[in-house]
């Protein structure tokens, strides 16, 4: 419920402030588990990506948040998950595994922070939490800049076709994914 509302009000922020526009929704499975793997620009990104799905879309984010009073249970009610910085969180992955077996969706920014680069590289747990998970991957494009009433686009793309990656018993399986995944978004964002 409380998502449902901050999302509404979200709706009507961003077409009032970025004249927010969304292609691709239909992209997006109505049921079963999706990962939403987006570039990642802004703080505003997260918001950003799951403001115009019609499902509710869950994130990692940085443990240290959780801890700030009020703030870190509100993050939390929103779908929001703690991850640990700095290394691996098999805790932040195993409940993002679980989420995904669930049937949820979740956010990700498989480059892990920030970044204004057309060639920042992808770590390799966006890769690793859908091939266990057995999500549906759809690749996702912010397009712009937050500057007030400006224009801002997301396109949400085509799902990725993961069956070879499935059977690929490789050690570089992951490398290969985070690839494919990288390369989409990359290419949707100079498609503009």
């Amino acid at each position: 419920m409380i998502y449902n509302i901050c999302r509404g009000l979200l709706r009507i922020i961003y077409a009032v402030c970025f004249r927010f526009e969304a292609t691709g929704l239909e992209n997006i499975p109505a049921d079963g588990p999706v990962v939403l793997c987006s570039n990642h620009i802004s703080l505003l990104d997260p918001p950003t990506v799951g403001t115009k799905v019609n499902r509710k879309v869950h994130y990692m984010a940085k443990a240290e948040l959780f801890d700030v009073p009020l703030f870190g249970k509100f993050i939390r009610t929103l779908g929001a998950f703690p991850v640990k910085r700095g290394g691996v969180s098999k805790d932040a992955i195993r409940t993002a595994i679980n989420l995904l077996k669930e049937g949820n969706v979740m956010g990700i920014f498989p480059e892990g922070t920030r970044s204004s680069g057309d060639n920042s590289a992808g770590k390799k747990g966006a890769a690793m939490i859908a091939l266990r998970s057995g999500a549906v991957v759809i690749p996702v494009a912010i397009l712009g800049r937050y500057r007030l009433f400006r224009k801002m686009r997301i396109k949400y793309g085509k799902p990725i076709d993961m069956t070879a990656f499935i059977q690929d018993s490789s050690s570089d399986v992951l490398e290969k994914v985070t690839d494919t995944i990288m390369a989409r978004i990359r290419a949707m964002v100079k498609e503009g």
